[in-house]
């Protein structure tokens, strides 16, 4: 069975660019309830529940049909909060750096270009999803966008990075500034976690 995690800082560590609010809501009731359901969704499916959420999303076209659309929206919920949450922290590095940067640099032509590119991507997208940072089957640094609880798992890439961009993630705070929301992730980003998810990626 999975099981919800406590957020690896306080609710208001990352003020005051999220509201201890937010976090508190967003954590305990959203990503519980992605957890709560996704386990529902697997109860009479005990090969299913042995799997970790990494092989379980990226082998989603190999759930039984009934349960599929349960365990993309519920599982991805699940994994993508995981990753979020430890992809932020208060304090750190500003900028990427090492073998990450590099990798930046040749995907996108530089920082700004890359980050003009996320931010885009999560300002445009319509309606409840995710903005990503992915390494693709080739190794090859992507940017783009998806839909609800889709995850980048279920193509076969490695998400690096990760922005939530339904509502419930900066309504409270941001109401309908959802670009404000983007620009101010930039200041809380745990850019140790992404080199971690870049490395492993490789």
């Amino acid at each position: 069975m999975f099981e919800l995690a406590p957020l690896p800082y306080a609710y208001d560590a990352l003020e005051p660019v999220i509201d201890a609010r937010t976090m508190e809501i967003h954590h305990d009731k959203h990503h519980a309830a992605y957890v709560a359901n996704l386990n529902k969704a697997l109860d009479g499916a005990p090969e299913l529940q042995k799997m970790d959420i990494v092989s379980l999303l990226r082998g989603i076209n190999a759930v039984p049909e009934a349960i599929r659309t349960a365990v993309r929206n519920n599982g991805g919920g699940h994994f993508n909060h995981t990753l979020y949450w430890d992809l932020m922290k208060p304090g750190g590095k500003q900028m990427p750096y090492g073998d990450l940067e590099a990798a930046i640099h040749d995907a996108f032509g530089g920082f700004a270009p890359f980050q003009e590119k996320f931010n885009q991507a999560a300002v445009s997208r319509f309606g409840s999803g995710w903005a990503w940072l992915v390494s693709d089957h080739s190794g090859k640094l992507q940017v783009y966008s998806t839909a609800n609880q889709d995850s980048p798992l279920s193509e076969g890439h490695t998400p690096l990075l990760a922005l939530d961009v339904w509502e419930h993630a900066y309504y409270l705070q941001y109401q309908n500034r959802r670009a404000d929301y983007v620009q101010a992730f930039w200041r809380v980003i745990n850019w140790d976690e992404v080199a971690k998810n870049f490395k492993a990626g490789l």
